[in-house]
């Protein structure tokens, strides 16, 4: 039956054009698990995996999200961070117009806030103690996990003023790019080491969440 209409339709290069088409489509279904960073609106609901350590391969991150330099325009000095949550990106100012770009996982719908906070401790491989949220959500969760390579608060954290948030790294580096935490942003663990490394104690961390149109 395929066949036929295809010959009634122009034969031979239609058929080329529609088979094309159809593998387009059913290869962009399934291409990526992870949204691109203008997907604002995407949440998933991705439970925590304490104790997993992902390999190198899990932890490549799509070109989009990866580390690179780019064009930013900003009034703030040198060495400010600046978060958009709806871009699912973590500027590090450099002067010049230019600044260092990351990908971050964001906080899930309800969790997203914007404001104004400053680095008030760093820690290398810091202890993890799941939210009482969090918990609700995912009782098999322990109740405090020390650091190391599987805990989900990575290799690496920048404790944000007097709240509960945090950049940190993440055992899960599929995450990146998806709005799934309590509140905080995961970068894979050698971004925010390389981020830990660049920043001190003290420095100037915006904050913004553009609104939904």
């Amino acid at each position: 039956m395929r066949t036929s209409l295809l010959s009634r339709a122009g034969g031979g290069a239609l058929a080329v054009a529609v088979l094309a088409l159809t593998g387009a489509l059913l290869s962009s279904a399934g291409a990526q698990t992870r949204p691109p960073a203008d997907l604002r609106n995407t949440v998933m609901q991705i439970d925590e995996k304490p104790g997993y350590v992902p390999s190198d391969g899990e932890s490549q991150l799509d070109p989009a999200f990866r580390k690179q330099p780019v064009y930013f325009r900003t009034t703030e000095p040198p060495g400010t961070i600046i978060i958009h949550t709806d871009e699912r990106f973590l500027y590090l100012v450099q002067g010049d117009n230019r600044a260092i770009r990351y990908g971050i996982g964001v906080g899930r719908d309800g969790f997203q806030w914007s404001g104004l906070e400053h680095v008030t401790r760093k820690a290398e491989w810091p202890d993890w103690t799941p939210p009482p949220e969090m918990i609700a959500r995912q009782p098999y969760l322990p109740r405090f996990m020390a650091g190391g390579p599987g805990n989900p608060m990575g290799s690496a954290a920048l404790y944000l003023g007097k709240t509960v948030y945090r950049i940190h790294g993440t055992n899960m580096p599929d995450t990146i790019g998806l709005a799934v935490s309590s509140g905080c942003f995961r970068l894979v663990n050698a971004d925010v080491t390389d981020l830990y490394n660049r920043v001190p104690v003290g420095t100037k961390v915006i904050i913004r969440q553009a609104p939904t149109l």
